[in-house]
């Protein structure tokens, strides 16, 4: 390996092999490689796998991105020969390089078997984003440990799963704060959307999420639309806004024809976080829209439906006493969370209701979001600066 001085090779550019499976993460390792150029000084190359972010920054691509991120549905059972080749294949690639650091992405179905492969070789291989070790299987944080040379995390109480198993792990923060805007700034814009709209800024505002998933819209905005009906009759003039994303924007306008009440659907992914700030309240599936709520300091209600079976798998292997993140973080139940059995359009109305009249309800549940994006890295360096100068202290000499 290259002699390095102060986290920077001392002869040559930096040369990182990164490996990203999925959109989220070729826009986290697009923002790592652009941080990774500004601490160097230019001073990196990159080879690997991306999609079109990370080629943006500069990485010819392997292969498709694509390929990979069938990795954790059905479709990938008739491809399973085909991704072990490629894995093979990656392996090959860093063996034959020999580049300074290997950085995988999330994608731990494939980041994780080329991880194994490349062990012992003398390539230090640094992962970004954990295995949820925390919420169920607590196991894989000693099997990551095996290979892995480090680990960051998003998340602040994560470090302890690993490190305890000897692995050295570093907290890099969440990167729904990179490059977000205030929540003052966030209300402008949500007042800007309001007035672009037409929708009188006096009137109540209610954003509805029904999910990213095909699965998601079919069995939530059924509900959601009867728990409107109900909420109409209590607030009039109520508006309501449903942000949504390519993926199900026709399902979720086929969906919303149904509602008891007119709506506006926006599919600009501009429109989102402006929406949730506009919005007094929120009613959304569970998922990682919880944390741009709470970026936008949006109360809201959480809801979820799933398979049956899916379900009672998860509970048998959840470690974990919620779903939603902030009551995670927090540790204790500020945000309601309507799941399953409990998800009817009554409960859902009564407890949106609620949030939308108690003023106390909702000034506790901003005050936990703010100590939320505060933990997660708002008002510090942005993750993917921390993440780059994680990944280039673990490359110094002891």
């Amino acid at each position: 390996m290259t002699a390095y001085r102060d986290g920077l090779p001392a002869a040559r550019p930096l040369h990182v092999f990164i490996i990203a499976g999925e959109p989220s993460g070729d826009a986290l390792g697009a923002r790592v490689m652009a941080a990774l150029k500004r601490e160097t000084g230019g001073a990196v190359r990159f080879t690997g796998v991306g999609g079109p972010l990370m080629t943006g920054e500069g990485m010819a691509s392997q292969f498709p991105m694509a390929e990979l991120t069938l990795l954790g549905v059905l479709e990938v059972l008739p491809k399973a020969a085909h991704v072990l080749r490629r894995v093979r294949e990656v392996a090959a690639a860093i063996l034959d390089q020999r580049p300074d650091v290997v950085v995988t992405v999330d994608a731990p179905a494939f980041s994780f078997r080329v991880g194994k492969k490349i062990k012992g070789q003398g390539i230090p291989h640094i992962h970004y984003v954990a295995p949820t070790v925390w919420a169920w299987r607590p196991r894989r944080a000693k099997m990551v440990a095996g290979f892995l040379s480090h680990l960051l995390v998003l998340f602040p109480f994560e470090p302890p799963y690993f490190e305890r198993h000897g692995l050295a792990t570093s907290f890099v923060g969440h990167s729904v704060v990179e490059g977000a805007a205030d929540a003052d700034s966030l209300r402008a814009g949500g007042a800007a959307l309001l007035a672009r709209l037409g929708i009188d800024p006096g009137r109540p505002v209610l954003v509805v999420l029904p999910g990213s998933r095909s699965s998601e819209v079919k069995r939530l905005g059924p509900v959601f639309g009867a728990a409107l009906g109900l909420l109409a009759a209590q607030f009039p003039g109520l508006a309501v806004l449903v942000p949504t994303v390519p993926n199900v924007a026709g399902l979720v306008k086929a969906a919303v024809a149904d509602w008891p009440l007119p709506v506006h659907v926006l599919e600009d992914a501009a429109d989102k976080l402006p929406a949730m700030a506009a919005a007094g309240t929120a009613l959304a599936a569970s998922g990682t829209v919880a944390l741009e709520l709470a970026l936008a300091e949006t109360p809201m209600v959480i809801a979820y439906r799933a398979n049956p079976l899916s379900v009672l798998v998860v509970r048998m292997m959840a470690k974990v006493r919620f779903a939603n993140l902030i009551n995670i973080i927090e540790d204790r139940a500020i945000v309601p969370e309507l799941l399953q059995s409990q998800c009817t359009p009554e409960k859902l109305a009564a407890a949106t209701g609620h949030l939308m009249r108690d003023e106390g309800a909702r000034a506790e549940q901003v005050g936990a979001m703010r100590r939320v994006m505060t933990a997660l890295g708002r008002g510090g360096p942005a993750p993917s600066a921390r993440a780059a100068r994680a990944i280039l202290a673990a490359l110094r000499p002891l």
